[in-house]
């Protein structure tokens, strides 16, 4: 057993190295617009923001003052303080597989498998090197997995407690952690032995601790108008009574998570969840895997270990699939159902592995062969996704004269670059300004530019946002003041940078508009990235109608 753990331990530290290596030496991404509005967001502390929990801040914060000065020398900038809480994510996250799958089958060879499959997995490997909210989410999810098997086994206060901790941190995090707490409800609630447990106090103890964590997102939101709350509303489908049902949007979302597991896993993750299917109404603690097989792990799994990895994984699938009817559901927000599927998956494939020798084994084994291949090369892509440029350069040329270059539709890591490129010609905008005595103020016209812009510019300036008024959605730009759209007065007469394309309702709040400079940023001599710059003079307010603004209140 102890050489399955130095393994592990090994893979989990290397992966962790891997990613520290290339955030520090060959990274040729920026933050990414999520990134940089949640760095944006720790330069003010706050009880909670506009879209979600204040973890994601606190976090970044905690990176940058212990990292910033390091990284600075480093790599000359504070990306990677950033990012390194994600990378303790990422590792904190395949520890937590790791010991969910000693504690369901007992083995120390799986759980070390379960590893190295979650290493083949883009999701989880790019999820690492991100600071975005799901490398926290899905690593409170991972424990809240393990704690929760283990509070379900011992049933002791200090157990319950603990997985009431870990999901509260999950929801300051990203809210659907919550779908945790009725995904486990539902594995309890659907066996007679397990349906008491409802009523226990350990129980509520875990949800009194975790709706307790809420109580910075409750104060934040009564302060704000429940700003959060329509907001999410929104997204679910459920505040637009008009938009109708999205016949085609459960065939959709099949087809996006399909891509996302690169096909393969995804088909072994279903035929998993096919096998190890619970027989509801049936007495007892359940059953294991079904067709022909030899004794097997799958064996040693039937009972409730099994059928808690099914129920955590199975519902919150099924979830995402019926709002997709009503909205379009983001290809990350079901990621976390396949935390405790992998760790089933593994058993499922362990299972047919040892089966007697024949096709059905070959099969497994060329079909995990194929999909560690296939994610492990994935990843490098997605990591290095240039290296594929010259290869499409026949199909889209350097067409330097399109506004929106057409790399930008087939990769999406061209939302990472050129960031730099952008700062630098702003700064250079700002001291032609600064040396004529105009001291300019920064504003984007969509709510993902002012992070970007603040982080990159030289000072870290302030960046304003005109979102609304050029149709943009609310964010937490809109939340923050003084702001130039809420309290224009406080701006008055002023010359603003403006990043983007500024409609006719912004233009008219101003006594000048210079024509614009266009900014582009090349890889491999190919744009990829392009933005309109515009000197804006004599900010005199403008009378903002939410229909001349053409945006929705959430």
């Amino acid at each position: 057993m102890a050489r399955w753990r130095v393994l592990a331990a090994l893979l989990i530290i290397s992966a962790g190295g891997l990613h520290l290596l290339y955030l520090a030496r060959d990274c040729p991404l920026d933050l990414a617009p999520d990134e940089a509005h949640y760095w944006d967001w720790s330069r003010h502390l706050d009880w909670s923001y506009y879209s979600k929990g204040p973890l994601i801040a606190y976090l970044i914060r905690g990176g940058v003052v212990l990292f910033g000065s390091w990284s600075e020398r480093l790599i000359g900038n504070e990306m990677l303080a950033v990012r390194l809480p994600a990378v303790l994510c990422g590792g904190l996250l395949l520890i937590s597989l790791y010991v969910l799958t000693v504690q369901v089958f007992r083995s120390e060879a799986q759980a070390t498998a379960v590893v190295g499959f979650a290493l083949t997995l883009p999701a989880v490997t790019v999820g690492a090197s991100l600071m975005t909210i799901d490398a926290p989410y899905a690593c409170c999810w991972g424990w809240a997995l393990v704690l929760g098997y283990r509070a379900f086994g011992r049933r002791t206060t200090r157990a319950w407690f603990a997985v009431g901790l870990v999901i509260g941190l999950g929801i300051l995090a990203k809210y659907t952690m919550i779908l945790w707490i009725g995904a486990f409800a539902l594995f309890l609630a659907t066996n007679p032995y397990r349906r008491r447990i409802l009523m226990d106090l350990g129980f509520w103890i875990m949800v009194g601790t975790a709706l307790a964590c809420c109580l910075p997102i409750i104060i934040w939101n009564a302060q704000h108008e429940w700003v959060s709350f329509h907001h999410v509303g929104g997204q679910a489908g459920l505040t637009e009574s008009d938009r109708g049902i999205r016949w085609l949007g459960p065939i959709e979302y099949a087809g996006g998570q399909f891509l996302v597991l690169l096909g393969i896993w995804f088909v072994a993750w279903v035929w998993a969840m096919w096998a190890y299917r619970p027989q509801l109404g049936v007495r007892g603690q359940g059953s294991g895997v079904r067709g022909e097989r030899t004794e097997s792990v799958g064996d040693r799994a039937a009972g409730p270990g099994i059928e808690y990895l099914w129920w955590m994984s199975g519902p919150v699938f099924l979830l995402f699939w019926v709002f997709s009817l009503t909205t379009k559901v983001q290809l990350n927000w079901p990621a976390t159902a396949y935390l405790s599927g992998l760790v089933m998956t593994a058993a499922w494939a362990a299972d047919r592995l040892q089966m007697r020798p024949g096709w059905g084994r070959r099969f497994t084994a060329g079909w995990l062969t194929c999909g560690c291949i296939l994610g492990i090369s994935a990843t490098l892509l997605i990591h290095h996704s240039e290296w594929m440029y010259p290869l499409v350069r026949p199909y889209t040329g350097h067409q330097a004269d399109q506004f929106s270059p057409p790399l930008r539709k087939i990769d999406p890591t061209c939302r990472l670059r050129g960031w730099q490129t952008l700062a630098h010609e702003v700064d250079r905008i700002r001291s032609e300004l600064r040396a004529d005595g105009v001291e300019a103020e920064l504003a984007g016209t969509e709510w993902t530019m002012p992070g970007e812009l603040a982080f990159y510019c030289q000072g870290h300036p302030q960046v304003y946002s005109f979102g609304l008024l050029v149709s943009d959605r609310h964010s937490q730009y809109d939340e923050w003041r003084p702001n130039p759209v809420a309290d224009g007065k406080l701006f008055a007469g002023r010359t603003f940078i403006v990043i983007g394309e500024p409609g006719p309702v912004l233009t008219a709040g101003f006594a000048k508009v210079e024509a614009a400079s266009i900014v582009t940023h090349f890889q491999n001599d190919q744009p990829v990235a392009r933005w309109k710059v515009t000197v804006c003079r004599g900010f005199r307010g403008i009378q903002r109608l939410e229909a001349s603004a053409g945006g929705e209140r959430y």
